[in-house]
């Protein structure tokens, strides 16, 4: 285990943390959290919904979801090119960069333009099922700009900057939209479509057992490393949202939602992540308690938080990052969580939620009746909280038994300072 973890410390986390820096890589993270206030605006009015189900006088606000949440594949487009570029320090390109990913997700999500001028298309596809197209749309963009912008044209010519800049721009953008309308209209290929079917298998494993497993484990793992969560959302948003938008649309047409493996399950729910990834709560409610006075002490600071589902200052000050005693559990909480979850639900002892509210701040089981609308949800809540009590316990002794050892130490020393 020492040998283990010191190559997790010295070898494989510095890799990871340099990958995780990696313009492209941090770029795509970025994107992913600057469209976060779209997406909470669509589930404040997914939550006032649930509201006005039993006040029908309240008027609706479903547009305002519309246009928000159901934007969210244009909205990425936008700001992956976007974020690339600034990540990449090419300072003149950010906005033109995104305002071309706007035109070409636009062409890639296949519009029919009739004789008339008006153009035809899915509205569903600029929402959370075209989050793949608009990534691979700014991708597409960002690569073509990036290239161009290293050429630096006529960087020693004696023309105004504000026409060498446009030449610099209209070179990147003539090139992007011409190649996107080549693939769009001169081939008539559907590239939603053509996205959407190379990235199924992806999605589909994501709803199995076995893929709700290595999501959830992933993220806890490498967050015991100190590596952000964030850096998974570019993998699990699309996965998702597909998912709740998939089970939206099937509440709507009176059917029984399928999949388990989205934001709201994981996150609003708390019980997979109850106190934060890694269901830390459990050890923070022991810390309490503890014999340790440090150890109480960071409980005593850090309980609130983990109540609202916020551990990072649990998981940097006890700290359980880079910590092997209590790495361990928190993996094994990665696992149990969903698998638990998934058996509850797939045997319909707890609801599906169908419904998006992306909140996950807040206290559990309060929010875990409220996304899947089963006061099942308390009972599970109980049921879980006991497993990661158990699963924390024995590793959390042994990590007291160690501070208290380190504080009686401690103790002696300054005992003998003042002695001295």
């Amino acid at each position: 285990m020492k040998t283990f973890m010191n190559w997790l410390s010295t070898s494989f986390a510095p890799k990871m943390n340099k990958i995780t820096m990696n313009p492209w890589v941090s770029a795509l993270s970025s994107a992913m959290q600057k469209i976060i206030p779209f997406i909470l605006t669509g589930s404040l009015i997914f939550l006032y919904n649930v509201i006005r189900s039993y006040i029908h006088v309240l008027p609706d606000l479903g547009q305002i979801a519309n246009y928000t949440f159901g934007m969210l594949g244009l909205l990425i487009a936008f700001m992956m090119a976007n974020q690339v570029m600034e990540k990449l320090g090419r300072t003149n390109y950010p906005v033109m960069a995104g305002l071309t990913a706007i035109s070409v997700f636009i062409m890639f999500i296949k519009p029919v333009v009739n004789n008339n001028g008006i153009m035809t298309v899915n509205f569903e596809r600029f929402g959370p099922t075209g989050i793949i197209v608009g990534i691979i749309a700014g991708l597409f963009v960002s690569v073509i700009f990036n290239l161009i912008g290293k050429f630096n044209w006529l960087s020693e010519s004696s023309l105004p900057d504000f026409v060498i800049g446009w030449i610099n721009s209209i070179i990147p953008i003539f090139i992007s939209i011409g190649l996107a309308v080549l693939l769009s209209f001169e081939f008539n290929l559907d590239i939603f479509g053509l996205i959407i079917k190379i990235f199924s298998p992806i999605q589909n494993f994501g709803q199995t057992l076995p893929g709700f497993i290595l999501l959830i484990f992933i993220m806890t793992f490498f967050y015991t490393l100190g590596i952000s969560t964030w850096l998974w959302s570019a993998i699990q948003t699309p996965i998702f949202m597909a998912g709740i938008a998939a089970n939206i649309a099937a509440a709507q047409h009176g059917l029984q939602p399928t999949n388990i493996v989205t934001n709201e399950t994981v996150f609003t729910a708390a019980l997979i992540t109850m106190g934060g990834v890694g269901a830390t709560l459990g050890l923070n409610f022991l810390m309490l308690f503890s014999e340790s006075k440090d150890l109480r002490t960071i409980s005593r600071l850090t309980i609130v938080p983990s109540i609202f589902n916020i551990n990072e200052p649990i998981m940097f000050s006890t700290p359980v990052v880079m910590n092997p005693i209590l790495m361990l559990p928190m993996w094994i909480n990665g696992i149990t969580g969903p698998v638990v979850i998934w058996v509850v639900m797939r045997a319909h002892l707890l609801n599906i939620p169908d419904k998006m509210i992306q909140v996950g701040q807040i206290p559990a089981p309060f929010s875990s009746v409220m996304i899947t609308q089963d006061l099942h949800a308390i009972i599970v809540y109980f049921v879980l909280l006991a497993i990661y009590l158990v699963t924390w316990y024995p590793f959390f002794k042994v990590y007291e038994k160690q501070k208290l050892k380190e504080e009686q130490e401690e103790f002696e020393e300054l005992s003998n300072t003042v002695e001295a």
